[in-house]
């Protein structure tokens, strides 16, 4: 057995150079994985606002993806000649805004219920959407045995009236 040192032959890496090889390679995850958590985040954001803050966004607001929450409000609802087009009005109970879209509206949409819209505001200050979302509580509650109504009566409570 030799006591001389031994020199690393030359195809295994020494001790430094292995060291900045992890060095270089932790450098570059940090990297790839800092322009995937961070790189064009602004633009693939959808803000949720209400009618309040809608308004006082100003201009900034016109053209953005917006998701708009609040309440129908009541004697807003209304559709065109065509039947296709439902327009109304979402309220915050301190501001409103004049909602027009092209989207079939859920079964249980109706004046006074909570609404999320996913759109944009226009610069005529209409915010237009084809995405229209009915906010509701997950609860089931049974029906009594005294409330037994009819078909037709069930029906009729799920009909959009215009």
């Amino acid at each position: 057995m030799s006591t001389e040192p031994t020199t690393p032959t030359s195809g295994t890496p020494d001790r430094g150079s292995r060291r900045l090889l992890l060095l270089a390679a932790a450098g570059a995850v940090a990297i790839a994985l800092s322009v995937l958590a961070f790189g064009d985040v602004g633009e693939n954001l959808v803000y949720y606002w209400s009618p309040t803050d809608l308004h006082q966004a100003g201009p900034d607001a016109v053209g953005a993806s917006i998701r708009l929450g609040g309440l129908v409000e009541k004697d807003s609802v209304s559709r065109s000649g065509d039947g296709l087009t439902l327009e109304f009005t979402v309220t915050d109970g301190t501001s409103q805004v004049d909602v027009r879209t092209t989207a079939v509206p859920p079964a249980m949409f109706r004046e006074g219920i909570g609404v999320v819209l996913e759109g944009t505001m226009s610069e005529s200050g209409q915010f237009a959407t084809s995405r229209l979302m009915v906010k509701h509580d997950n609860e089931y509650q049974a029906p009594d045995v005294e409330d037994q109504r009819s078909m037709e009566e069930l029906i009729d409570s799920m009909q959009f009236d215009t």
